[in-house]
């Protein structure tokens, strides 16, 4: 009984982890879209922090789902949050030529793993 608690606490926090939220920013001759995937951001500090992107003289949405929609030409796994312990996987979505410098920021600063699309 007790290894079944257990199991069942751990998926219980898997699925309460499966959270993402898609950040759609547009200015003049701006139109950017990515999907922020949770790994280890407590979920309060996740919807209240990292999915509500400050960003002046910008329109800004954000649309909570499950899990980040296909069609990203990238994804930044693990990366990690600078200055805290929390990761997330971060989808790039729209010109995939912008990989030639979300490659270097996402191995170098945020010490995550590029994958192409």
């Amino acid at each position: 009984m007790r290894c079944f608690a257990v199991l069942a606490l751990s998926v219980m926090s898997s699925l309460a982890w499966g959270e993402a939220c898609v950040v759609h920013t547009q200015a003049q001759r701006l139109d950017v879209k990515v999907c922020q995937q949770n790994r280890s951001i407590p979920p309060n500090l996740f919807r209240s922090g990292f999915c509500k992107p400050e960003l002046k003289g910008q329109k800004v949405d954000v649309a909570f789902v499950e899990q980040c929609p296909t069609g990203a030409f990238g994804v930044c796994r693990n990366a990690k949050i600078n200055g805290t312990p929390y990761q997330q996987d971060i989808h790039y979505y729209g010109v995939a030529s912008d990989s030639n410098f979300l490659t270097p920021f996402c191995e170098q600063q945020s010490k995550g793993v590029w994958m192409s699309r």
